[in-house]
């Protein structure tokens, strides 16, 4: 019986136009990670279970794709857990390594190990998959690209101010000026403050899990989860009041400052959300608006201080293309001294798909070849290889039809190819050392000399 072809769940095939539009968005990312001094690096793409495990809360560890241990893993596992079908418990025995879930943990773990040879500030960049046991629907897949900016050694505030204007660097390279996506912050300590002023201080992390999914179920569903997770009618109530609060910015600040009256911790968010904002407004930013979300929790557990999500243009529904914050001290989780950490991610998948739906992507990246040579027998092909040659090294993308076919069938090919140009070297020509070329578009048929192959050249422009 056959296998089936089909894919698995969450994973794509790339091919053609869009493998090449691809490669032209990482080569934009890459260009703009060089130029604001960060080095490249790479991590396997799976690592020792603990290593990933315990980073990124509950919800993230059931995410985590665990790869099965080799030859007989059920050998060594006791009677007694097979028998509690308990998920969790059998993990322990018969997985150990797992594929990475985001490229930041591998990165503190690659830091701890390569401490002494890193020159601090260490300023990398990532740019590969990782993979997400979630549920696929449109822009969000079970494989995908990160392509990570972080800077560890340093808990200077003006590394957040440089990777607000990396963001905008490369958002501006791809064209997106026009439609300005919006870079949402907010610090995890004002999440804190927050918290602690509610008098919830112990219940940060389903407080902060719960506000995370706002975008998803709206104000009324964070209150019923709240409510679900046994918390306060006057919790409820006051995070409703806050849930009010809009995106108004003096609003929010005043909110802040008179509710962090007893909370040093929030005091020190609201500190470094206006240096931030003072630092910003500075610099001419051309293509992100900047927008303080006191809602945004962001869910991962190492984050520390400022955080922040880049949300898709309007009338682009894909969510978020870009996300990251402070992480400081997440090298101790590895036993390494404790290290200022901050990052920031850019959602390759997501944002093709904005400069798809907005038409961004420029036409010259394309897998479109310049010229097919139409094959009519062995002899006009000897003649012409000379030629194919030396255009491919003046810079043109050529290939000869491979063998006798009927011209019907080589047209069909170049139409799937998309050349722009046909060449004939047809018997009676050849013998006269000449060729044809022919302009797809237009139709329009010129002569020219084998040997003038700059005036060949010429003519594809």
């Amino acid at each position: 019986m056959a296998t089936s072809a089909a894919l698995a769940k969450g994973t794509r095939d790339f091919f053609g136009d869009e493998l090449l539009k691809r490669s032209y968005l990482i080569g934009v990312i890459e260009q703009a990670f060089k130029n604001f001094g960060f080095s490249q690096i790479q991590t396997p793409s799976f690592e020792n279970i603990e290593t990933l495990m315990g980073k990124y809360g509950d919800e993230g560890d059931r995410l985590i794709f665990k790869i099965l241990k080799s030859g007989d893993y059920l050998s060594k596992v006791p009677d007694n857990v097979i028998t509690q079908s308990n998920a969790h418990e059998l993990t322990k025995f018969i997985a150990d390594k797992a594929l990475r879930y985001d490229l930041t943990v591998p990165f503190a773990r690659f830091v701890v190990q390569h401490q002494n040879e890193l020159a601090l500030p260490f300023k990398r960049y990532q740019i590969q998959p990782v993979w997400r046991a979630d549920r696929p629907q449109k822009g969000r897949f079970r494989e995908f690209y990160q392509c990570d900016a972080d800077i560890v050694g340093a808990v200077s505030l003006w590394q957040e101010v440089d990777l607000v204007q990396l963001y905008d660097t490369v958002f501006d390279a791809l064209g997106l000026h026009a439609n300005r996506p919006t870079l949402r912050f907010n610090h995890r300590k004002i999440l804190s403050g927050i918290a602690e002023s509610f008098g919830i201080a112990d219940e940060l992390i389903p407080f902060t899990v719960a506000l995370d999914k706002l975008d998803k179920i709206g104000a009324e569903g964070v209150l019923k989860e709240l409510e679900s997770l046994s918390f306060t009618s006057q919790v409820i109530d006051q995070v409703g009041e806050f849930l009010r609060l809009g995106n108004n910015l003096d609003k929010q600040l005043d909110y802040l400052q008179k509710l962090f009256i007893n909370s040093s911790i929030g005091l020190e968010g609201v500190a470094d959300v206006r240096f931030l904002l003072d630092k910003l407004s500075k610099v001419e930013l051309s293509s992100l608006q900047v927008v303080l979300d006191l809602t945004l929790a962001r869910g991962l557990n190492y984050y520390t201080g400022l955080i922040f999500e880049v949300s898709a243009p309007k009338g682009v529904e894909l969510g978020s293309i870009g996300g990251g914050g402070r992480y400081d001290n997440l090298t101790t989780h590895f036993g390494g001294t404790p290290m200022g950490g901050v990052g920031i991610s850019f959602g390759l998948d997501r944002i093709y798909m904005v400069l798809e739906m907005l038409d961004l992507f420029p036409v010259e990246v394309s897998d479109k070849l310049d010229i097919v040579v139409l094959f009519y027998e062995d002899s006009q092909a000897d003649a012409v290889i000379p030629l194919i040659a030396q255009l491919r090294k003046q810079g043109v993308s050529i290939e000869m039809y491979p063998g006798e076919a009927k011209l019907q069938k080589q047209f069909k090919y170049i139409d799937k190819r998309k050349a722009r140009f046909a060449l004939y070297p047809k018997p009676e020509l050849i013998a006269q050392g000449k060729i044809e070329l022919k302009d797809l578009e237009n139709g329009e048929v010129t002569q020219f000399e084998l040997s003038h192959v700059d005036q060949i050249k010429k003519a594809l422009q």
